[in-house]
């Protein structure tokens, strides 16, 4: 005859059951959270690997006689038409006086980037009294030079695998040999727009325009945001029509960025006829999708405020609108900025609906207004990404660091200043 249980053993069973399942469950749940975090640390390593060496430039040093012939012919200042690239060129072959022929002098210019006729050109137009002297100065190598000191180009396999021959190599080995190469910190990856050379390549324009975006955005958003919230959680009558507008809003939070791209098109450029890759064009598109974020967060923020308030300033006294804006508003704005600041966040990392508003352009200068054609610092890693060139691969996960470093900040703000301005009933 089967054993009965006794009710303390059917609980003690039970409960056993439900400590294994509970058991489960967390170890499941910290295996998930490892292997996350796993990912996350192969992606930041290899990303820091593979970007932190374009913070790093090389350098030759040459002897540069600035011949008055060259850049003032007659006794007259030339700076338009002075032959800079045939100076630099005098440079090279001051140092390898040996090379002979036409294909061997080529070869040799190549080790220098084009950017050393610019050095030159501002050293004169910033000193004349340098015309007629030999200046010694640090001009950046090539970006296959580049290259090839931090390892990414192998001098052991074939010639024709490589981009740089063997007799290249070889003036570069003789190069170091003199003391005449060396890495520094890579300046014109803050302070140059975007070029075809990569050594000369930069993010200047692509933060300018950014900022500039992100100006516009906020200025926008931000303000008509809290109002459309204000408004509906406060004054707007419960109806089917509010209904309507609060799943409209839900919804619009969900749509795809590239809709935005294509409404902003449409909208801002075919219509109200804006300059195409303007960041004003781009800070309005932007604006249309952190909206319905913002209205969300903010909304959320002025539920959070207790109702107590509202019901002892109403007792006290104050109108409506003074319960919501003395009371109610400044209670809810540290929720609010927060909304914004990861609004904002996301707008930053947005490139869809800027593909489509013709921000994806070549764009060399750095904007100075928000009329200026310009790119963004999304659109720039994407344009980078899809070059050829080997040298712009660690400028791509460069700006891809320099990118997650600004949307570590603004979260890290959005942290603190709802900390800080966070109150507790």
């Amino acid at each position: 005859m089967k054993e009965q249980l006794t009710t303390q053993e059917k609980v003690e069973a039970g409960m056993a059951r439900r400590r294994r399942k509970e058991y489960l469950f967390r170890s499941v749940g910290i295996i998930a959270t490892a292997v996350g975090i796993l990912f996350l640390a192969v992606f930041f390593a290899s990303l820091i690997v593979k970007g932190s060496t374009a913070f790093k430039q090389t350098f030759v040093q040459l002897d540069i006689a600035l011949d008055p012939e060259v850049i003032a012919p007659g006794g007259e200042l030339d700076l338009e038409y002075a032959d800079f690239d045939g100076l630099v060129r005098d440079g090279l072959r001051a140092q390898f006086p040996d090379v002979n022929g036409r294909s061997d002098r080529r070869e040799l210019y190549r080790l220098v980037s084009v950017g050393a006729a610019y050095q030159l050109r501002a050293l004169v137009e910033k000193d004349r009294e340098v015309v007629g002297t030999t200046q010694t100065l640090w001009v950046p190598a090539s970006s296959n030079v580049d290259m090839l000191i931090k390892g990414n180009i192998d001098a052991n396999v074939d010639e024709a695998l490589r981009t740089l021959s063997d007799k290249q190599i070889a003036w570069v080995t003789a190069l170091q040999d003199d003391g005449r190469l060396r890495s520094q910190f890579n300046t014109a990856l803050f302070s140059n727009g975007d070029s075809r050379e990569p050594e000369l390549a930069g993010i200047k324009g692509a933060i300018m325009g950014s900022f500039y975006m992100l100006l516009v955005t906020i200025s926008l958003s931000f303000p008509i945001g809290v109002a459309a919230a204000i408004y509906l959680e406060e004054f707007a009558p419960k109806n089917r029509w509010s209904d309507l507008i609060e799943v409209n809003i839900n919804n619009l939070a969900a749509v795809p960025s590239i809709v935005f791209g294509l409404l902003g098109l449409a909208v801002f450029i075919n219509w109200m006829s804006l300059p195409r890759s303007a960041p004003l064009v781009g800070g309005l598109v932007l604006s249309l999708l952190t909206l319905p974020v913002i209205i969300i967060a903010s909304r959320a923020a002025i539920k959070a405020v207790p109702p107590s308030i509202r019901e002892a300033a109403l007792g006290l006294g104050a109108s409506q609108m003074q319960v919501v804006f003395h009371h109610v508003l400044p209670l809810a704005m540290p929720g609010m900025l927060t909304g914004a600041i990861i609004g904002m966040s996301r707008a930053l990392g947005e490139s869809a609906p800027l593909l489509m508003i013709g921000m994806v352009a070549f764009i060399v200068d750095v904007p100075g207004s928000f009329t200026d054609p310009a790119t963004a610092l999304p659109v720039q890693i994407y344009l980078w990404a899809d070059s050829p060139e080997r040298a712009f691969a660690e400028r791509t996960s460069a700006a891809i660091i320099v990118l997650l470093g600004f949307l570590l900040l603004m979260n890290l703000a959005a942290v603190i200043m709802r900390k800080r301005m966070e109150r507790k009933w």
